[in-house]
């Protein structure tokens, strides 16, 4: 059996790059019911915020099977102990292997030793499989936290590891600062 890696990993290296350009064009391809042009996933990229995936605000995960970059996922700091995750994604050939799952631990664990002790995502209604894999892990509904135009269902879990850090996460900011502005974009 083809053995799963992750690691942290910049979220503009080569590897993370081409990993971020597939998933992107994987959810607008969906969406629009098209493969999504080179132009359109320039377009999406520019500004999605990934610059935020860096210590202390978040972190970007590249997953390897076999040795092949097949995986990537993110973790973004909100306010009040609180972590999004965001740019889950596996490639299609590499899909079915428990890859997203083990994807999923390792963000977990990754947003729990920034300080998060909620995880919390928002998706489309229309990325069913992507909603099960949720649902699968312990994520439920929640309280709409973000808004943007593929906003539409928000899921959340309580992450292992006991209570939120006393006085909030070092370096928060106030509900609508920069980072909950970002967790709105797709």
């Amino acid at each position: 059996m083809t053995q799963w890696s992750f690691a942290a990993e910049p979220f503009d290296s080569p590897e993370s790059l081409a990993l971020r350009r597939d998933y992107y064009a994987d959810v607008a391809g969906s969406y629009w019911g098209r493969p999504a042009t080179r132009a359109e996933v320039d377009e999406g990229l520019a500004g999605d915020g990934a610059e935020l995936l860096t210590p202390p605000t978040g972190l970007f995960v590249l997953g390897r099977r076999g040795g092949s970059p097949a995986a990537c996922g993110g973790v973004l700091m909100l306010e009040d102990g609180r972590a999004e995750l965001t740019r889950v994604f596996v490639r299609p050939g590499h899909r079915g292997r428990a890859g997203a799952g083990l994807l999923l631990e390792r963000l977990e664990r990754e947003a729990r030793a920034l300080g998060a002790h909620r995880m919390v995502l928002n998706t489309r209604l229309d990325l069913l499989a992507a909603r099960a894999l949720y649902r699968r892990h312990g994520y439920t509904d929640v309280p709409a936290y973000c808004s943007g135009p593929y906003a539409e269902v928000w899921l959340g879990k309580e992450l292992p590891g006991g209570e939120p850090p006393a006085g909030g996460l070092p370096g928060g900011e106030p509900p609508g600062g920069r980072r909950e502005a970002a967790a709105g974009r797709r």
